[in-house]
Protein backbone atom coordinates (compact mmCIF):
# COMPACT_ATOMS: atom_id res chain seq x y z
CA UNK A 1 0.00 0.00 0.00
CA UNK A 2 1.38 3.41 -1.00
CA UNK A 3 2.54 5.63 1.85
CA UNK A 4 1.46 8.83 0.10
CA UNK A 5 -1.27 9.95 -2.27
CA UNK A 6 1.10 12.06 -4.36
CA UNK A 7 4.82 12.76 -4.55
CA UNK A 8 6.31 15.60 -6.59
CA UNK A 9 9.90 14.55 -7.20
CA UNK A 10 13.07 16.46 -7.97
CA UNK A 11 11.69 19.97 -8.32
CA UNK A 12 13.20 23.28 -7.24
CA UNK A 13 11.00 24.07 -4.26
CA UNK A 14 10.12 27.67 -3.43
CA UNK A 15 8.36 27.50 -0.10
CA UNK A 16 6.44 30.80 -0.28
CA UNK A 17 8.41 32.62 2.40
CA UNK A 18 11.01 34.21 0.11
CA UNK A 19 13.72 31.89 1.40
CA UNK A 20 16.25 30.42 -1.05
CA UNK A 21 14.90 27.36 -2.87
CA UNK A 22 15.92 23.75 -2.38
CA UNK A 23 15.87 20.83 -4.78
CA UNK A 24 13.85 17.97 -3.42
CA UNK A 25 10.50 16.23 -3.13
CA UNK A 26 7.08 17.13 -1.77
CA UNK A 27 4.80 14.37 -0.51
CA UNK A 28 1.06 14.69 0.00
CA UNK A 29 -1.31 12.64 2.11
CA UNK A 30 -4.98 13.29 2.92
CA UNK A 31 -4.93 16.75 1.35
CA UNK A 32 -1.97 17.97 3.40
CA UNK A 33 1.75 18.25 2.82
CA UNK A 34 3.25 15.24 4.61
CA UNK A 35 6.95 15.60 3.83
CA UNK A 36 9.38 18.01 2.16
CA UNK A 37 12.99 17.27 1.15
CA UNK A 38 14.25 13.79 0.36
CA UNK A 39 11.15 11.62 0.50
CA UNK A 40 11.37 7.84 0.59
CA UNK A 41 8.40 5.63 -0.01
CA UNK A 42 5.83 5.25 -2.74
CA UNK A 43 2.74 7.17 -3.83
CA UNK A 44 -0.38 6.52 -5.85
CA UNK A 45 0.80 9.22 -8.25
CA UNK A 46 4.24 10.65 -8.93
CA UNK A 47 4.95 13.91 -10.80
CA UNK A 48 8.44 14.35 -12.22
CA UNK A 49 9.37 17.99 -11.51
CA UNK A 50 13.04 17.83 -12.54
CA UNK A 51 14.05 21.16 -14.09
CA UNK A 52 10.83 22.80 -12.91
CA UNK A 53 9.83 24.90 -9.94
CA UNK A 54 7.43 23.75 -7.25
CA UNK A 55 5.45 26.45 -5.47
CA UNK A 56 2.50 26.84 -3.17
CA UNK A 57 -0.78 27.39 -4.98
CA UNK A 58 -1.33 31.06 -5.78
CA UNK A 59 -3.71 33.11 -3.62
CA UNK A 60 -5.65 35.81 -5.51
CA UNK A 61 -7.05 38.36 -3.05
CA UNK A 62 -8.95 40.51 -5.58
CA UNK A 63 -11.63 38.71 -7.59
CA UNK A 64 -15.35 38.96 -8.39
CA UNK A 65 -16.44 35.35 -8.65
CA UNK A 66 -19.44 36.09 -6.37
CA UNK A 67 -21.91 35.15 -9.12
CA UNK A 68 -19.92 32.71 -11.22
CA UNK A 69 -19.25 30.50 -8.22
CA UNK A 70 -23.01 29.87 -7.90
CA UNK A 71 -23.54 28.59 -11.43
CA UNK A 72 -20.37 26.77 -12.49
CA UNK A 73 -17.67 24.66 -10.92
CA UNK A 74 -14.60 25.85 -12.83
CA UNK A 75 -13.46 29.32 -11.86
CA UNK A 76 -11.72 30.08 -15.13
CA UNK A 77 -9.70 31.95 -16.21
CA UNK A 78 -8.06 32.19 -12.74
CA UNK A 79 -7.83 28.47 -12.07
CA UNK A 80 -5.82 28.03 -15.27
CA UNK A 81 -3.09 30.37 -14.03
CA UNK A 82 -1.94 28.52 -10.93
CA UNK A 83 -4.50 30.12 -8.61
CA UNK A 84 -5.83 27.73 -5.98
CA UNK A 85 -7.64 30.17 -3.65
CA UNK A 86 -9.61 33.31 -4.53
CA UNK A 87 -11.08 36.03 -2.34
CA UNK A 88 -14.36 37.48 -3.68
CA UNK A 89 -16.65 40.38 -2.87
CA UNK A 90 -14.19 43.18 -3.61
CA UNK A 91 -14.97 46.81 -4.50
CA UNK A 92 -18.18 46.93 -2.47
CA UNK A 93 -20.25 44.87 -4.93
CA UNK A 94 -21.77 41.45 -4.46
CA UNK A 95 -25.04 39.62 -3.86
CA UNK A 96 -25.45 39.39 -0.09
CA UNK A 97 -27.11 40.48 2.03
CA UNK A 98 -30.11 40.94 -0.26
CA UNK A 99 -33.88 40.80 0.07
CA UNK A 100 -35.86 39.49 -2.92
CA UNK A 101 -37.11 42.98 -3.79
CA UNK A 102 -33.51 44.26 -4.02
CA UNK A 103 -32.08 41.59 -6.31
CA UNK A 104 -32.53 43.66 -9.45
CA UNK A 105 -30.62 46.55 -7.86
CA UNK A 106 -27.59 44.40 -7.08
CA UNK A 107 -27.67 42.75 -10.49
CA UNK A 108 -27.67 46.12 -12.24
CA UNK A 109 -24.78 47.29 -10.07
CA UNK A 110 -22.72 44.23 -10.93
CA UNK A 111 -23.60 44.63 -14.60
CA UNK A 112 -22.44 48.23 -14.71
CA UNK A 113 -19.39 48.01 -12.47
CA UNK A 114 -18.02 44.59 -13.31
CA UNK A 115 -19.30 44.16 -16.90
CA UNK A 116 -21.32 40.99 -16.30
CA UNK A 117 -24.44 40.96 -18.53
CA UNK A 118 -27.72 41.21 -16.64
CA UNK A 119 -29.20 38.28 -18.57
CA UNK A 120 -26.33 36.06 -17.42
CA UNK A 121 -26.99 36.82 -13.75
CA UNK A 122 -30.79 36.54 -14.10
CA UNK A 123 -30.30 33.10 -15.62
CA UNK A 124 -27.46 31.94 -13.41
CA UNK A 125 -28.01 33.22 -9.87
CA UNK A 126 -30.05 30.77 -7.73
CA UNK A 127 -30.75 33.35 -4.98
CA UNK A 128 -31.01 30.66 -2.30
CA UNK A 129 -29.99 33.14 0.40
CA UNK A 130 -30.90 36.50 1.91
CA UNK A 131 -28.36 37.26 4.63
CA UNK A 132 -24.60 37.09 4.24
CA UNK A 133 -24.32 34.04 6.54
CA UNK A 134 -26.96 32.32 4.39
CA UNK A 135 -24.93 33.19 1.28
CA UNK A 136 -21.92 31.48 2.85
CA UNK A 137 -24.08 28.45 3.66
CA UNK A 138 -25.17 28.29 0.01
CA UNK A 139 -21.57 28.52 -1.17
CA UNK A 140 -20.57 25.76 1.24
CA UNK A 141 -22.64 23.35 -0.87
CA UNK A 142 -20.66 24.10 -4.03
CA UNK A 143 -17.93 21.85 -5.45
CA UNK A 144 -15.24 23.75 -7.34
CA UNK A 145 -11.80 23.49 -8.90
CA UNK A 146 -10.33 26.02 -6.41
CA UNK A 147 -11.12 27.27 -2.91
CA UNK A 148 -13.15 30.43 -2.40
CA UNK A 149 -13.39 33.00 0.39
CA UNK A 150 -15.92 35.82 0.63
CA UNK A 151 -16.04 39.41 1.86
CA UNK A 152 -19.04 41.60 2.73
CA UNK A 153 -19.81 44.17 -0.01
CA UNK A 154 -20.71 47.68 1.18
CA UNK A 155 -23.19 48.58 -1.59
CA UNK A 156 -25.23 45.44 -0.96
CA UNK A 157 -25.11 46.06 2.78
CA UNK A 158 -26.17 49.70 2.39
CA UNK A 159 -29.16 48.74 0.23
CA UNK A 160 -30.13 46.02 2.71
CA UNK A 161 -30.11 48.46 5.64
CA UNK A 162 -31.34 51.67 4.01
CA UNK A 163 -33.56 50.45 1.17
CA UNK A 164 -34.30 53.08 -1.46
CA UNK A 165 -32.50 55.71 0.61
CA UNK A 166 -29.21 53.93 -0.12
CA UNK A 167 -29.06 55.15 -3.72
CA UNK A 168 -30.04 58.70 -2.90
CA UNK A 169 -27.83 61.34 -1.37
CA UNK A 170 -29.23 60.70 2.09
CA UNK A 171 -26.90 60.27 5.03
CA UNK A 172 -27.48 57.17 7.16
CA UNK A 173 -29.08 57.59 10.54
CA UNK A 174 -27.36 56.50 13.73
CA UNK A 175 -29.57 53.43 13.62
CA UNK A 176 -28.46 52.71 10.06
CA UNK A 177 -24.80 52.91 11.03
CA UNK A 178 -25.33 50.64 14.01
CA UNK A 179 -27.15 48.11 11.82
CA UNK A 180 -24.37 48.09 9.22
CA UNK A 181 -21.74 47.68 11.89
CA UNK A 182 -23.63 44.78 13.46
CA UNK A 183 -24.13 43.04 10.10
CA UNK A 184 -20.43 43.31 9.29
CA UNK A 185 -19.56 41.71 12.62
CA UNK A 186 -22.16 39.00 11.99
CA UNK A 187 -20.71 38.29 8.55
CA UNK A 188 -17.16 38.02 9.87
CA UNK A 189 -18.22 35.67 12.65
CA UNK A 190 -20.02 33.54 10.05
CA UNK A 191 -16.78 33.15 8.11
CA UNK A 192 -16.30 36.27 6.00
CA UNK A 193 -12.77 37.61 5.53
CA UNK A 194 -13.49 41.33 5.43
CA UNK A 195 -15.67 44.19 4.25
CA UNK A 196 -15.18 46.10 1.00
CA UNK A 197 -16.17 49.45 -0.50
CA UNK A 198 -15.51 51.83 -3.38
CA UNK A 199 -15.10 55.59 -3.77
CA UNK A 200 -14.55 55.36 -7.55
CA UNK A 201 -17.10 57.50 -9.46
CA UNK A 202 -16.65 55.20 -12.47
CA UNK A 203 -18.55 52.59 -10.49
CA UNK A 204 -22.07 53.00 -11.86
CA UNK A 205 -24.92 50.97 -13.26
CA UNK A 206 -25.07 50.69 -17.03
CA UNK A 207 -27.64 53.50 -16.99
CA UNK A 208 -25.15 55.74 -15.16
CA UNK A 209 -26.46 55.64 -11.58
CA UNK A 210 -23.72 55.79 -8.96
CA UNK A 211 -23.02 52.80 -6.73
CA UNK A 212 -24.62 53.28 -3.27
CA UNK A 213 -21.23 53.16 -1.55
CA UNK A 214 -20.31 56.46 -3.24
CA UNK A 215 -22.83 58.34 -1.10
CA UNK A 216 -20.98 57.40 2.09
CA UNK A 217 -19.03 59.72 4.34
CA UNK A 218 -16.05 58.72 6.44
CA UNK A 219 -18.20 58.03 9.49
CA UNK A 220 -20.02 55.30 7.56
CA UNK A 221 -16.76 53.73 6.39
CA UNK A 222 -15.50 53.77 9.96
CA UNK A 223 -18.72 52.09 11.09
CA UNK A 224 -18.06 49.25 8.65
CA UNK A 225 -14.52 48.92 9.91
CA UNK A 226 -15.89 49.06 13.43
CA UNK A 227 -17.78 45.86 12.67
CA UNK A 228 -14.45 44.21 11.92
CA UNK A 229 -13.13 45.50 15.23
CA UNK A 230 -16.19 44.12 17.05
CA UNK A 231 -15.57 40.70 15.49
CA UNK A 232 -11.83 40.97 16.14
CA UNK A 233 -10.91 39.95 12.59
CA UNK A 234 -11.09 40.85 8.93
CA UNK A 235 -9.54 43.22 6.41
CA UNK A 236 -11.07 46.47 5.09
CA UNK A 237 -10.68 46.64 1.28
CA UNK A 238 -11.35 49.93 -0.52
CA UNK A 239 -10.91 51.62 -3.89
CA UNK A 240 -9.98 55.27 -3.27
CA UNK A 241 -11.39 57.95 -5.56
CA UNK A 242 -8.89 57.94 -8.46
CA UNK A 243 -9.77 61.47 -9.58
CA UNK A 244 -9.12 62.94 -6.14
CA UNK A 245 -5.61 63.95 -4.98
CA UNK A 246 -3.80 61.31 -2.99
CA UNK A 247 -3.40 63.95 -0.27
CA UNK A 248 -7.18 63.83 0.14
CA UNK A 249 -7.68 60.08 -0.10
CA UNK A 250 -4.87 58.62 1.99
CA UNK A 251 -5.87 60.45 5.19
CA UNK A 252 -9.29 58.80 4.87
CA UNK A 253 -7.68 55.38 4.61
CA UNK A 254 -5.46 56.14 7.57
CA UNK A 255 -8.39 57.35 9.67
CA UNK A 256 -10.20 54.07 9.05
CA UNK A 257 -7.11 52.11 10.08
CA UNK A 258 -6.55 54.22 13.19
CA UNK A 259 -10.14 54.09 14.42
CA UNK A 260 -10.73 50.39 13.78
CA UNK A 261 -7.31 48.89 14.39
CA UNK A 262 -7.94 46.60 11.42
CA UNK A 263 -5.73 46.07 8.34
CA UNK A 264 -6.53 48.24 5.31
CA UNK A 265 -6.03 47.06 1.74
CA UNK A 266 -6.53 49.53 -1.11
CA UNK A 267 -6.14 49.87 -4.86
CA UNK A 268 -2.90 51.64 -5.78
CA UNK A 269 -2.47 52.81 -9.39
CA UNK A 270 -0.59 55.30 -11.48
CA UNK A 271 -3.66 57.26 -12.57
CA UNK A 272 -3.45 59.40 -15.75
CA UNK A 273 -4.33 63.01 -15.04
CA UNK A 274 -4.15 62.69 -11.25
CA UNK A 275 -2.60 65.75 -9.65
CA UNK A 276 1.10 65.19 -9.06
CA UNK A 277 2.37 61.65 -8.73
CA UNK A 278 -0.29 60.36 -6.38
CA UNK A 279 1.13 56.86 -6.29
CA UNK A 280 4.43 58.19 -4.92
CA UNK A 281 2.56 60.03 -2.18
CA UNK A 282 0.74 56.79 -1.29
CA UNK A 283 4.03 54.89 -1.09
CA UNK A 284 5.56 57.50 1.21
CA UNK A 285 2.48 57.49 3.44
CA UNK A 286 2.50 53.69 3.56
CA UNK A 287 6.04 53.88 4.92
CA UNK A 288 4.91 56.34 7.61
CA UNK A 289 1.86 54.25 8.49
CA UNK A 290 4.01 51.14 8.94
CA UNK A 291 6.40 53.08 11.17
CA UNK A 292 3.39 54.07 13.28
CA UNK A 293 2.26 50.46 13.61
CA UNK A 294 -0.67 50.59 11.18
CA UNK A 295 -1.33 47.67 8.84
CA UNK A 296 -1.97 49.21 5.43
CA UNK A 297 -1.29 47.55 2.06
CA UNK A 298 -1.53 48.87 -1.50
CA UNK A 299 -2.75 46.40 -4.11
CA UNK A 300 -0.73 46.86 -7.32
CA UNK A 301 -1.38 45.53 -10.83
CA UNK A 302 1.80 44.18 -12.48
CA UNK A 303 1.02 45.68 -15.91
CA UNK A 304 -1.22 48.41 -17.34
CA UNK A 305 -4.81 48.15 -16.19
CA UNK A 306 -5.86 47.48 -19.75
CA UNK A 307 -9.17 47.24 -21.54
CA UNK A 308 -10.10 45.43 -24.73
CA UNK A 309 -12.33 46.79 -27.48
CA UNK A 310 -13.87 45.13 -30.51
CA UNK A 311 -17.09 44.29 -32.28
CA UNK A 312 -17.26 41.03 -30.36
CA UNK A 313 -16.63 42.69 -26.99
CA UNK A 314 -18.56 45.06 -24.73
CA UNK A 315 -17.35 48.36 -26.25
CA UNK A 316 -15.84 49.89 -29.35
CA UNK A 317 -15.80 53.32 -30.96
CA UNK A 318 -19.33 52.97 -32.38
CA UNK A 319 -21.06 50.89 -29.71
CA UNK A 320 -23.16 53.85 -28.49
CA UNK A 321 -23.92 55.36 -31.91
CA UNK A 322 -27.70 55.54 -32.59
CA UNK A 323 -27.51 53.48 -35.78
CA UNK A 324 -25.39 50.77 -34.20
CA UNK A 325 -27.57 50.12 -31.14
CA UNK A 326 -30.38 48.36 -33.09
CA UNK A 327 -27.91 45.81 -34.51
CA UNK A 328 -25.75 45.38 -31.39
CA UNK A 329 -27.60 42.19 -30.35
CA UNK A 330 -27.16 40.44 -33.71
CA UNK A 331 -24.61 37.67 -34.26
CA UNK A 332 -21.19 38.96 -35.24
CA UNK A 333 -21.42 37.78 -38.84
CA UNK A 334 -24.70 39.61 -39.40
CA UNK A 335 -23.35 42.82 -37.91
CA UNK A 336 -20.25 42.65 -40.07
CA UNK A 337 -22.39 42.21 -43.18
CA UNK A 338 -24.52 45.23 -42.26
CA UNK A 339 -21.48 47.37 -41.48
CA UNK A 340 -19.98 46.61 -44.88
CA UNK A 341 -22.91 48.33 -46.54
CA UNK A 342 -21.65 51.77 -47.74
CA UNK A 343 -24.90 53.54 -46.82
CA UNK A 344 -24.81 52.18 -43.25
CA UNK A 345 -21.17 53.19 -42.94
CA UNK A 346 -21.88 56.75 -44.09
CA UNK A 347 -24.78 57.08 -41.67
CA UNK A 348 -22.78 55.72 -38.71
CA UNK A 349 -19.77 57.93 -39.41
CA UNK A 350 -22.01 60.99 -39.38
CA UNK A 351 -23.28 60.25 -35.84
CA UNK A 352 -22.00 60.87 -32.32
CA UNK A 353 -22.20 58.44 -29.39
CA UNK A 354 -25.18 58.79 -27.05
CA UNK A 355 -25.33 57.24 -23.59
CA UNK A 356 -26.68 58.17 -20.16
CA UNK A 357 -23.56 56.77 -18.49
CA UNK A 358 -20.62 59.21 -18.60
CA UNK A 359 -18.21 56.37 -17.86
CA UNK A 360 -19.30 54.58 -21.02
CA UNK A 361 -18.78 57.71 -23.09
CA UNK A 362 -15.36 58.25 -21.53
CA UNK A 363 -14.27 54.71 -22.36
CA UNK A 364 -15.54 54.99 -25.92
CA UNK A 365 -13.58 58.22 -26.38
CA UNK A 366 -10.47 56.42 -25.12
CA UNK A 367 -10.64 54.07 -28.11
CA UNK A 368 -8.41 56.55 -29.92
CA UNK A 369 -5.49 55.41 -27.74
CA UNK A 370 -6.04 51.68 -28.27
CA UNK A 371 -3.54 49.51 -30.13
CA UNK A 372 -4.52 46.62 -32.40
CA UNK A 373 -3.31 43.21 -31.29
CA UNK A 374 -2.09 40.41 -33.52
CA UNK A 375 -1.28 36.82 -32.66
CA UNK A 376 0.74 37.67 -29.54
CA UNK A 377 -0.19 39.82 -26.53
CA UNK A 378 1.60 43.16 -26.32
CA UNK A 379 1.02 44.87 -22.99
CA UNK A 380 3.62 47.57 -23.59
CA UNK A 381 2.72 49.08 -26.98
CA UNK A 382 4.36 52.20 -28.35
CA UNK A 383 2.44 55.41 -28.94
CA UNK A 384 3.01 54.95 -32.69
CA UNK A 385 0.82 51.84 -32.52
CA UNK A 386 -2.22 53.75 -31.33
CA UNK A 387 -5.25 53.82 -33.59
CA UNK A 388 -5.15 57.63 -33.69
CA UNK A 389 -1.51 57.57 -34.85
CA UNK A 390 -2.21 54.95 -37.50
CA UNK A 391 -5.21 56.94 -38.73
CA UNK A 392 -3.10 60.07 -39.04
CA UNK A 393 -0.39 58.17 -40.91
CA UNK A 394 -3.01 56.84 -43.32
CA UNK A 395 -4.47 60.31 -43.87
CA UNK A 396 -7.85 59.27 -42.46
CA UNK A 397 -10.02 60.49 -39.65
CA UNK A 398 -10.06 58.40 -36.48
CA UNK A 399 -13.60 57.25 -37.28
CA UNK A 400 -12.84 56.24 -40.88
CA UNK A 401 -9.75 54.27 -39.90
CA UNK A 402 -11.39 52.62 -36.89
CA UNK A 403 -14.44 51.55 -38.88
CA UNK A 404 -12.39 49.51 -41.33
CA UNK A 405 -10.01 48.26 -38.64
CA UNK A 406 -12.89 46.89 -36.56
CA UNK A 407 -14.07 44.82 -39.52
CA UNK A 408 -10.70 43.08 -39.88
CA UNK A 409 -10.64 39.30 -39.41
CA UNK A 410 -14.40 39.17 -40.00
CA UNK A 411 -14.99 41.49 -37.06
CA UNK A 412 -12.83 39.60 -34.59
CA UNK A 413 -10.09 42.25 -34.40
CA UNK A 414 -9.08 43.12 -30.85
CA UNK A 415 -7.80 46.50 -29.64
CA UNK A 416 -5.96 47.00 -26.35
CA UNK A 417 -5.99 50.17 -24.24
CA UNK A 418 -3.21 50.45 -21.64
CA UNK A 419 -5.03 52.79 -19.27
CA UNK A 420 -3.77 53.19 -15.69
CA UNK A 421 -0.13 52.30 -14.86
CA UNK A 422 1.10 53.42 -18.29
CA UNK A 423 0.98 57.22 -18.20
CA UNK A 424 4.56 57.61 -19.48
CA UNK A 425 4.38 54.75 -21.93
CA UNK A 426 6.41 52.41 -19.70
CA UNK A 427 6.12 50.35 -16.52
CA UNK A 428 8.65 52.18 -14.37
CA UNK A 429 5.97 53.31 -11.92
CA UNK A 430 4.66 49.75 -11.70
CA UNK A 431 8.11 48.41 -10.84
CA UNK A 432 8.57 51.03 -8.13
CA UNK A 433 5.17 50.26 -6.63
CA UNK A 434 5.84 46.51 -6.72
CA UNK A 435 9.14 47.13 -4.93
CA UNK A 436 7.54 48.56 -1.80
CA UNK A 437 7.40 46.28 1.27
CA UNK A 438 3.89 47.61 1.86
CA UNK A 439 2.32 46.59 -1.46
CA UNK A 440 1.06 43.32 -2.92
CA UNK A 441 0.65 42.24 -6.53
CA UNK A 442 -3.13 41.94 -6.98
CA UNK A 443 -6.18 43.41 -8.77
CA UNK A 444 -6.65 40.54 -11.25
CA UNK A 445 -10.48 40.86 -11.14
CA UNK A 446 -11.18 37.24 -12.08
CA UNK A 447 -14.88 36.54 -12.60
CA UNK A 448 -15.66 40.05 -13.85
CA UNK A 449 -15.32 42.32 -16.88
CA UNK A 450 -16.20 39.48 -19.21
CA UNK A 451 -16.12 41.64 -22.33
CA UNK A 452 -13.75 44.45 -21.36
CA UNK A 453 -10.85 43.29 -19.15
CA UNK A 454 -9.00 39.98 -18.94
CA UNK A 455 -6.48 40.28 -16.12
CA UNK A 456 -6.92 36.93 -14.39
CA UNK A 457 -3.62 36.05 -16.09
CA UNK A 458 -1.70 38.41 -13.78
CA UNK A 459 0.20 35.58 -11.99
CA UNK A 460 1.52 34.18 -15.26
CA UNK A 461 2.40 37.62 -16.60
CA UNK A 462 4.09 38.57 -13.32
CA UNK A 463 6.44 35.59 -13.47
CA UNK A 464 7.16 36.19 -17.16
CA UNK A 465 7.61 39.94 -17.20
CA UNK A 466 9.17 40.70 -13.84
CA UNK A 467 11.17 37.52 -13.16
CA UNK A 468 12.10 35.57 -16.27
CA UNK A 469 12.20 38.28 -18.96
CA UNK A 470 13.07 41.42 -16.99
CA UNK A 471 16.24 43.40 -17.52
CA UNK A 472 18.77 42.82 -14.72
CA UNK A 473 18.20 46.27 -13.19
CA UNK A 474 14.45 45.71 -12.82
CA UNK A 475 14.14 41.95 -12.24
CA UNK A 476 12.33 40.63 -9.18
CA UNK A 477 13.98 37.66 -7.46
CA UNK A 478 12.06 34.45 -8.14
CA UNK A 479 11.81 33.50 -4.48
CA UNK A 480 10.38 36.93 -3.65
CA UNK A 481 7.94 36.73 -6.58
CA UNK A 482 6.65 33.35 -5.42
CA UNK A 483 6.22 34.69 -1.89
CA UNK A 484 4.24 37.61 -3.32
CA UNK A 485 1.84 35.22 -5.07
CA UNK A 486 1.52 32.85 -2.13
CA UNK A 487 2.65 33.43 1.45
CA UNK A 488 2.30 37.23 1.49
CA UNK A 489 -1.07 37.16 -0.24
CA UNK A 490 -2.32 34.53 2.21
CA UNK A 491 -1.11 36.57 5.19
CA UNK A 492 -2.81 39.74 3.94
CA UNK A 493 -6.30 38.31 4.29
CA UNK A 494 -5.63 35.96 7.19
CA UNK A 495 -4.97 32.46 5.80
CA UNK A 496 -2.73 30.43 8.08
CA UNK A 497 -3.16 27.03 6.41
CA UNK A 498 -1.91 27.75 2.88
CA UNK A 499 0.59 29.81 0.90
CA UNK A 500 3.65 27.83 2.05
CA UNK A 501 5.28 24.53 1.23
CA UNK A 502 5.70 23.06 4.69
CA UNK A 503 4.64 19.93 6.52
CA UNK A 504 1.05 20.21 7.75
CA UNK A 505 0.04 22.93 5.30
CA UNK A 506 -2.81 22.46 2.86
CA UNK A 507 -1.56 20.65 -0.25
CA UNK A 508 -2.22 23.46 -2.75
CA UNK A 509 0.74 23.38 -5.14
CA UNK A 510 2.00 24.27 -8.60
CA UNK A 511 4.61 22.59 -10.76
CA UNK A 512 5.78 25.17 -13.30
CA UNK A 513 8.05 25.14 -16.32
CA UNK A 514 9.23 28.72 -15.89
CA UNK A 515 11.06 28.84 -19.22
CA UNK A 516 7.99 27.52 -21.00
CA UNK A 517 5.49 30.01 -19.52
CA UNK A 518 3.54 31.50 -22.41
CA UNK A 519 0.47 33.73 -22.46
CA UNK A 520 -1.92 33.64 -25.41
CA UNK A 521 -4.19 36.38 -26.73
CA UNK A 522 -7.63 36.19 -25.07
CA UNK A 523 -10.33 34.32 -26.96
CA UNK A 524 -14.09 34.90 -26.92
CA UNK A 525 -16.22 31.98 -25.78
CA UNK A 526 -19.98 31.66 -25.35
CA UNK A 527 -20.05 29.56 -22.20
CA UNK A 528 -22.03 31.64 -19.71
CA UNK A 529 -25.66 31.19 -18.68
CA UNK A 530 -28.14 32.37 -21.35
CA UNK A 531 -25.38 31.97 -23.94
CA UNK A 532 -23.38 34.89 -22.56
CA UNK A 533 -19.86 35.48 -23.82
CA UNK A 534 -16.60 36.16 -22.02
CA UNK A 535 -12.89 36.34 -22.63
CA UNK A 536 -10.61 33.47 -21.70
CA UNK A 537 -6.84 33.71 -21.67
CA UNK A 538 -4.84 30.53 -21.67
CA UNK A 539 -1.29 29.85 -20.59
CA UNK A 540 1.31 27.20 -21.24
CA UNK A 541 3.93 26.17 -18.71
CA UNK A 542 1.82 24.95 -15.78
CA UNK A 543 2.76 21.29 -15.61
CA UNK A 544 0.35 20.66 -12.74
CA UNK A 545 -1.87 22.57 -10.36
CA UNK A 546 -2.94 20.77 -7.19
CA UNK A 547 -5.74 21.67 -4.78
CA UNK A 548 -6.11 19.78 -1.50
CA UNK A 549 -3.82 17.11 -2.88
CA UNK A 550 -5.79 16.55 -6.11
CA UNK A 551 -4.44 17.47 -9.53
CA UNK A 552 -6.91 19.93 -11.04
CA UNK A 553 -4.91 20.99 -14.11
CA UNK A 554 -2.32 18.97 -15.99
CA UNK A 555 -0.40 20.73 -18.78
CA UNK A 556 -3.13 23.35 -19.02
CA UNK A 557 -6.00 20.89 -19.28
CA UNK A 558 -8.60 20.59 -16.55
CA UNK A 559 -8.71 17.10 -15.06
CA UNK A 560 -12.33 17.25 -13.90
CA UNK A 561 -11.34 17.17 -10.23
CA UNK A 562 -13.37 19.53 -8.03
CA UNK A 563 -11.73 19.59 -4.59
CA UNK A 564 -12.33 23.32 -4.05
CA UNK A 565 -14.59 24.42 -1.23
CA UNK A 566 -15.72 27.54 0.62
CA UNK A 567 -13.15 28.59 3.22
CA UNK A 568 -14.54 30.22 6.35
CA UNK A 569 -12.23 32.62 8.13
CA UNK A 570 -12.24 30.76 11.44
CA UNK A 571 -11.22 27.52 9.67
CA UNK A 572 -8.06 28.98 8.14
CA UNK A 573 -7.43 32.13 10.13
CA UNK A 574 -4.55 33.88 11.74
CA UNK A 575 -4.62 37.23 13.53
CA UNK A 576 -4.46 39.56 10.50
Amino acid sequence: MAQYDLIIRGGTIHDGTGAPPLVGDVAVRDGRIAAVGVVDGEADEVIDAAGKIVTPGFVDVHTHFDGQVTWESRLAPSSGHGVTTVVMGNCGVGFAPCRPAERDTLVKLMEGIEDIPEVVMVEGLPWNWETFPEYLDALAQRRLDIDIAAQIPHSALRVYVMGERAARKEPPTAEDLAAMRALVAEGIRAGGFGVTTSRNVMHRTRAGDLAPSLFSDVDELCALAGGLDDAGAGVFQIIPAPAEPAEVEFPILRQIAEQSGRPISFTLLEVPGQAGEGWRYHLAELDRAAADGLKMTGQVAPRPVGMFFGLNLSLHLFSSHPSYKPIAHLPLGERVAIMRDPDFKARLLAEQPEDSNPTTLMLIAAFRATCPWGERPDYEPSREDRVEARAAAAGLSLEEFAYDALLADEGRAVFYLPAANYAEGNLKAVREMLGSPHTLMALADGGAHYGLICDASFPTYYLQRWVRDAAPDEAIDLADAIAELTGRAAALVGFADRGRVAVGMKADLNVIDLEGLTLHVPTIEYDLPAGGKRMHQRAEGFTATIVSGQVTYRDGAHTGALPGRLVRRQDAAMAA
